[in-house]
């Protein structure tokens, strides 16, 4: 139960809106997902009237075009949910939580969120400047963590940390991290690395790195990265089934397992648990719609706006890296703020992150003007569900349907598709 500060625009239930009539279902937290509804949840008038206006989404389309993608040799189980204007619209879990073993993914089923943790590392830091706690302005080297870069660190920022504007080559380390090093350990020893930039001038993404930020947040609070994260944030948006590592993972009563190409299962992996900061948080999708609720204004008890200005304000331009598909050239004047990505899209302003780990993947994607999002998890290997959510918002926005799923349903919507870019 949320505390009465806290005031999110979303209910624990399960909301599907369908269709152009938008005919509204909910269901109880503790209900049957195939059953029949019960009882809906109490929401106050304005509430109502809000949710039983027409949406601007096909959500019948959206099932669809989900449940053809589940049709794809290498998917296994998906989990989705969307928010428009303020409002919980849908959420729906899909396929198996483990290949071949019957087991529904629902909306409570935990998956890992891989880099979309970064958003929580980031506000957490950006809660304790707001405190007073700590500056973003602040140099690294006065909080006392174990990174090193090469020459003078006197300048380099707690907000140039998350905004990977250190100057390291690209994912430094990430492969010594997969292979069981010690990540304080990487962190001392990446001054012994020749720097791609002056820091503060260009922007390179990091992952051992970026994990200084739970070095900072556990200086500062005096206490372990998980439980601040637990205290500050979960707890009090109401994500009770959100949690950092591996234990969390795999203690909860639905826990999606990670596959490969051909459905294979693989084990959990470590080592991005031990960075928690860059990769370690865990939840349901009915948890991680509260957290894009949150990051659209919709808890200003727990998140200020002052706090969420500082996060999503694009900060350095991130230029492509390597080849980019049609959704990536559509995103355009792609930036980073701190923990977060930024785009424009047809118009209007996204922000958001994606995340992916050996067996899993994660999106967010919101229009905080529009306080509309999708919010995706799924446990495979494959990068193709993250697709959807140009789907979502070429609907919410009224464009021209566009085959960005690559499912062949429509050649007019592909043709649409390459004249765009």
């Amino acid at each position: 139960m949320l505390g009465s500060k806290t005031k999110i625009g979303l209910i624990s239930s399960t909301v599907v809106l369908c269709g152009a009539a938008a005919t509204l279902v909910v269901r109880s937290a503790a209900g049957s997902e195939s059953g029949q509804a019960t009882a809906p949840t109490a929401v106050t008038t304005a509430d109502a009237k809000n949710r039983m206006d027409p949406s601007r989404v096909d959500y019948g389309r959206l099932d669809g075009r989900v449940v053809k993608l589940m049709q794809q040799p290498d998917m296994v189980g998906l989990a989705v949910a969307t928010i428009e204007r303020g409002h919980v619209r849908f959420m729906r879990g899909y396929g198996e939580t483990l290949a071949g073993s019957g087991s529904a993914v629902t909306p409570d089923t935990v998956f890992r969120w891989a880099s979309v943790s970064k958003g929580v590392a980031a506000t957490l830091v950006a809660k304790l400047d707001e405190d007073g706690r700590l500056s973003l302005a602040a140099p690294i080297v006065s909080v006392g963590t174990s990174l090193r870069l090469a020459g003078n660190m006197s300048g380099v920022t707690v907000a140039d940390l998350l905004s990977h504007r250190l100057g390291l080559p690209r994912n430094a380390w990430d492969d010594r991290l997969e292979a069981g090093d010690d990540p304080t350990v990487l962190r001392s020893q990446l001054s012994t690395i020749t720097p791609l930039c002056l820091p503060g001038t260009c922007y390179s993404y990091q992952n051992v790195a970026f994990d200084t930020a739970s070095e900072i947040v556990e200086q500062v609070t005096r206490q372990s990265y998980a439980k601040t994260a637990r205290e500050t944030l979960f707890a009090p948006l109401g994500m009770t089934n959100t949690s950092i590592g591996r234990a969390g993972l795999e203690g909860s009563a639905s826990w999606a397992r990670p596959h490969r190409p051909n459905r294979r299962t693989v084990e959990v992996k470590d080592p991005y648990y031990h960075v928690p900061a860059a990769g370690g948080v865990n939840s349901s999708i009915r948890n991680l719609v509260r957290w894009m609720s949150a990051q659209m204004g919709g808890a200003p008890g727990v998140l200020s706006p002052a706090v969420l200005e500082t996060l999503h304000r694009p900060r350095v331009a991130t230029p492509p890296h390597g080849r980019r598909g049609p959704m990536d050239r559509a995103l355009a004047n792609a930036s980073y703020g701190l923990g977060w990505r930024s785009f424009d899209y047809a118009g209007h302003r996204l922000v958001g992150h994606r995340g992916a780990v050996d067996g899993y993947g994660s999106l967010i994607l919101f229009d905080p003007a529009d306080r509309s999002g999708i919010v995706m998890l799924w446990n495979s290997s494959r990068s193709t569900p993250a697709r959807l959510q140009l789907e979502f918002f070429d609907m919410l926005y009224g464009l021209p349907k566009t085959d960005w799923l690559a499912l062949g349903e429509d050649q007019n919507a592909r043709a649409l598709d390459r004249g765009r870019q």
